[in-house]
């Protein structure tokens, strides 16, 4: 039995109380993680956890073994990460790098960029998993999180802003052509809009115009958890959608979506990188949040490719 693993399993469990979840954050099947669990008893000839269908628990003694548990997981973490770090201060990048980001971001931008900073650095293993849901960094294992908005309050994450998130309102020129253009945001009201289930104001859109502030409650026509979906929706000449700068800059350069009430704006967003507070960045998240930074400011190539137009 390696027992170090083991005892890294047992911490996973006794945080998450599930032997599933701490199979999916390990990479590991609950049968699995079961397995090690039961041998690491038998070796302390001890029963940690409680097990019942609904869910695990710590027993007494397994109470008191955590915290020292804890911490020979951190310090082995630790170290590893020492060695880790020496060589990759030789400019030799390597090992897992586990990334989340917003499915549609992740789609249209990030994935290219993690591509060309993984090509000097073959023993870099990136992971890079998209989904709109906001997952847990922590809890879920991600060494860096991309957010855009939807920033946690949490002392337990750091936070390095990466540039700038546009809203921007668009349409086909076909919608346009058959349902008329909206002259301020109220005309909304009678448009089909395309809306992004994920807003936190749910379906109220907030328009600024210097010191004039304005709430929509639109009609959304077609709602979706996914920015791409509500894309594609727009260019099928579907209805109004809310979208952002780096999901829409090609199609508003050649035309196939055309800006609407672009004399308001929309509430700005950042784009984030964050990861955990509890301890130092590896090198290889530090050089993809620089790489990163040096991408997307001070102006963001979905920006700049727009200023050119």
């Amino acid at each position: 039995m390696d027992q170090l693993r083991a005892m890294e399993i047992f911490v996973e469990v006794a945080r998450l109380r599930s032997f599933s979840a701490a199979g999916r954050r390990l990479g590991l099947t609950r049968a699995m993680v079961s397995k090690h669990i039961m041998q690491l008893e038998d070796k302390l000839q001890a029963r940690l956890l409680h097990r019942s269908t609904r869910e695990v628990s710590l027993t007494d003694i397994g109470q008191a073994y955590l915290a020292p548990c804890m911490a020979t997981v951190a310090q082995a973490q630790e170290a590893a990460h020492v060695v880790t770090g020496v060589r990759e201060a030789g400019g030799e990048l390597a090992g897992p790098l586990r990334i989340q980001a917003p499915s549609s971001f992740g789609s249209a931008w990030l994935a290219d960029a993690v591509a060309r900073f993984s090509l000097p650095h073959p023993r870099l293993t990136p992971l890079l998993y998209v989904d709109d849901a906001l997952l847990d960094p922590i809890e879920h294992g991600f060494d860096l999180t991309i957010r855009v908005g939807g920033i946690p309050d949490s002392r337990a994450l750091s936070l390095r802003p990466l540039a700038p998130c546009k809203g921007v309102l668009c349409a086909s020129p076909a919608y346009l052509a058959r349902a008329g253009r909206p002259a301020v945001p109220e005309d909304l009201a009678q448009h089909q809009c395309l809306h992004f289930s994920h807003l936190t104001d749910g379906a109220t859109w907030h328009f600024a115009k210097g010191e004039e502030r304005r709430a929509v409650r639109i009609n959304a026509a077609f709602t979706a958890n996914n920015g791409l979906v509500l894309h594609q929706a727009a260019l099928r000449g579907l209805g109004i959608v809310y979208s952002t700068t780096f999901l829409a800059c090609e199609a508003l350069l050649y035309g196939t979506l055309v800006p609407v009430l672009e004399d308001w704006e929309l509430p700005l967003n950042y784009l984030s990188a964050l990861y955990p507070a509890s301890r130092q960045p590896s090198p290889r998240v530090r050089a993809l949040i620089d790489f990163l930074v040096a991408e997307y400011q001070p102006v963001p190539p979905w920006d700049k490719a727009l200023l050119a137009a």
